[in-house]
Formats: C-alpha cells, sequence, structure tokens
C-alpha cells in the first residue's frame, strides 16, 4: 500500500490542515478551548479519516464521515470571520482548501462507486 503522501487529496488537505493549526494558535486565547479548538480538532480528526481511507478497502463510509466534517468545519470557519477572530481573506484561503479538498474527496467517493 502507497503511503499517504502518495495520494493527492491527502497532500491538500495536510497543506491545509497545517494552515489551520497555525491559525488556531494565533486566535485570541478566550476561544482555544471552544471555537479555535474546535476548529484545530475537526482538522486533525479529517486528516485521521484521509489516513484511514487510505490504508482501508472500505473507504466510503470513511470518505462520507470527511465529507460530513469538512462540511461542520466551513461553519465554524465562517463563524470564525463574523466574530471576526480571522480575517476576511483567511476565510476565503479556508474556504477555497476546503472546497478543493471537498472536491477531492467526493471524486475519489465517486470513483469506489463504478463498477
Amino acid at each position: 500500500m502507497p503511503p499517504p503522501t502518495a495520494f493527492p487529496v491527502f497532500d491538500t488537505w495536510y497543506k491545509t490542515c497545517d494552515w489551520l493549526l497555525q491559525t488556531c494558535d494565533k486566535m485570541p486565547k478566550h476561544i482555544r478551548f471552544t471555537l479555535s479548538g474546535r476548529i484545530a480538532n475537526l482538522a486533525l480528526d479529517i486528516t485521521a479519516l484521509l489516513i484511514e481511507a487510505v490504508y482501508t478497502t472500505d473507504r466510503k463510509p470513511l470518505l462520507t464521515r470527511t465529507n460530513l466534517l469538512l462540511e461542520q468545519l466551513r461553519i465554524l470557519l465562517r463563524l470564525a470571520k463574523d466574530r471576526h477572530y480571522i480575517s476576511l481573506q483567511q476565510h476565503a484561503f479556508a474556504a477555497n482548501s476546503i472546497n478543493e479538498t471537498g472536491k477531492m474527496v467526493g471524486g475519489w467517493l465517486k470513483s469506489i462507486a463504478q463498477p
């Protein structure tokens, strides 16, 4: 089995996750255990699901769960933007990166649904 880095979706998400963790570290301390902590945990949970999907044959439930967590992350980042914990530009970058990952996960799901 190839390493996770051989999968483009993993590489794309890895870079996004790294950026998200750095961004969460810069958020105000009073939200460290609430909003920024939840964003960081979701990013890490998505990373774990993608690694698991690489190393298993039953990928559909993992990729479906990944899509759900990506949607949760979108909402939390929108909340962070609306509360001015991240800038409009940071939100736009995160949204684009999450959308790109979502498209890749969707494509992976479609490819395993075909006979």
